[in-house]
């Protein structure tokens, strides 16, 4: 079930994991009872109730101290309104104590009476108020010194810690990716899950990665969007189930960039501190993130048609320089449709991708789509890419820098003809030449023909013009020989061991045609 308002939602602060405090320092009942210079010694009381929050530390005897207390205190007495003829029942005390919100009460024994009174006892063990025994040695005083010390140790401690992080957030602005690093070490300091939107109410970035489940993050998704569409700023919480978020758009009202999600209820003093500190930093970089972003993805784009020449050279020392190195070869090489390029937030998911793991990502824009590298047995970039943007990707087989060119026409050839998010050219190609005789054949005929090509290249054999020759002279040996100027053996060697490498029989008549028709498309 979900729960909104427009105010900061209430809820007692208790810690975050990221916090300095430990369960020991906080002032709590059990806190004091833990305090072995006191000598406290508990009577009743169940853990929940030791671990409440004491506010102040108040004693009196009166019969009714209740107007003199508040919510989250804890009383100490010696008993003196129990005794006399007029004197209050233990049952009326407790329960006008417990009426109050009293978090504890504390008894002084050997000074009114030895040890507790078992009505007393019993009416706070009924009542479920915690009761513990203050003996004669131990002044009152000295305990509510030691609670205000708690309390005091524990501001002094959130404020260390606010100083802490935020000099932990500056620092991680100034990282590449300084938005990213920023949230990240806001979620690592409160110990809790923020997301990022952008303008368009799509989650962007999320620290820890995966901690929602899809029930909370739709309904969190469809929130922020109602947030974004009044397009005014604001500060909102809500409930989901049972976990409270906080909502701040970011930017001007009218002009809103986006909106930080926090999965935290009620903060403290230092808590909003550091947040309106993260808010700002990001506020900043968003009004810087779009002329940033055109220069970035200029260069990027420059990247990308200088490596088309199949020299990778200055590819590298700028990108080295930019953002990290090129993705190790072999790597396959992607393409996605036009629509993609209008994604800012398909650019900043790759640009997340790349700065987790430098090294492991490359991308920039096409003519047609944004190519995308990686290496080649690394594709989850691509995959992630295509499920959340509903982009349609051609992927080239393994290749190496030498023949990126290439490796981009094989892309585009399995995007074109592909019917899933994601093709790669080996499917394709897997369908035959005869299939594709038209803009694409060329590509397809070349990698049909790569085991010969490249054989020759290496090898200064002759293969694919034997192949051509034999295959126009109707597979007549004899008349291959006679055209080429060798031996019929000759021929029948080149046959054989082109046979090995095609891994095609050629006696076959559709490996003649598959084989006649790259050839045909190929220039001689």
């Amino acid at each position: 079930m979900l729960y909104i308002s427009h105010t900061w939602l209430y809820e007692p602060y208790s810690g975050f994991r990221g916090s300095p405090m430990d369960a020991t320092d906080t002032p709590t009942l059990g806190a004091l009872l833990r305090r072995s210079d006191l000598h406290l010694r508990l009577e009743n009381g169940a853990p929940d109730d030791l671990a409440r929050p004491v506010r102040w530390v108040h004693s009196s005897d009166l019969a009714d101290p209740t107007p003199f207390l508040s919510e989250g205190q804890v009383l100490l007495t010696t008993g003196t309104q129990f005794q006399g003829s007029g004197a209050t029942t233990a049952v009326d005390y407790v329960q006008r104590l417990m009426g109050r919100g009293v978090a504890g009460l504390g008894f002084g024994t050997e000074v009114v009476r030895d040890g507790i009174p078992p009505e007393l006892a019993a009416a706070c063990r009924d009542a479920g108020l915690p009761l513990f025994e203050v003996p004669y040695r131990t002044p009152f005083i000295a305990v509510a010194r030691a609670n205000a010390e708690a309390i005091a140790a524990e501001a002094y401690a959130r404020r260390t810690w606010a100083l802490s992080a935020q000099r932990a957030i500056a620092l991680a602005a100034l990282r590449p990716d300084g938005l990213g690093a920023t949230l990240a070490e806001l979620a690592r300091q409160l110990g809790t899950w923020v997301g990022l939107y952008d303008a368009a109410g799509e989650l962007t970035r999320e620290h820890p990665s995966g901690d929602l489940d899809a029930a909370t993050s739709a309904s969190l998704g469809s929130e922020v969007a109602t947030v974004l569409r009044r397009g005014a700023r604001a500060a909102s919480a809500l409930r989901i189930a049972d976990r409270p978020f906080t909502l701040q758009t970011l930017g001007r009202g009218g002009h809103l960039r986006g909106v930080i999600a926090i999965a935290a209820g009620e903060l403290d003093q230092e808590g909003r501190g550091v947040v309106t500190a993260v808010i700002a930093m990001a506020g900043l970089a968003f009004e810087q993130h779009q002329g940033l972003g055109r220069a970035r993805g200029a260069l990027r784009a420059g990247l990308v048609q200088s490596l088309l020449t199949d020299d990778p050279t200055l590819a590298r020392r700028i990108a080295r320089d930019a953002w990290g190195p090129l993705p190790t070869a072999p790597v396959v090489v992607a393409l996605t449709d036009a629509a993609a390029t209008r994604s800012g937030g398909l650019a900043e998911l790759l640009e997340l991708r790349a700065e987790e793991r430098r090294g492991a990502v490359f991308f920039g824009r096409a003519d047609d789509g944004v190519v995308i590298v990686v290496p080649a047995d690394e594709r989850q970039a691509i995959q992630e890419a295509a499920e959340r943007f509903g982009a349609r990707i051609g992927v080239s087989e393994p290749t190496g820098y030498d023949r990126f060119a290439a490796a981009v026409e094989q892309a585009r050839v399995a995007r074109d003809r592909g019917r899933d998010a994601v093709t790669t050219f080996g499917e394709v190609a897997a369908s035959g030449v005869l299939s594709a005789l038209g803009p694409d054949a060329p590509t397809l005929a070349a990698a049909e023909l790569a085991p010969l090509t490249s054989h020759d290249a290496a090898e200064g054999s002759r293969l694919v013009e034997t192949l051509r020759a034999w295959l126009d002279h109707d597979c007549s040996h004899e008349l291959t020989a006679q055209a080429l100027g060798v031996h019929r053996h000759t021929v029948r060697t080149r046959l054989a061991l082109a046979e090995r490498l095609l891994d095609r029989d050629l006696s076959s008549f559709a490996t003649r045609a598959e084989l006649w028709a790259a050839l045909r498309v190929q220039p001689a």
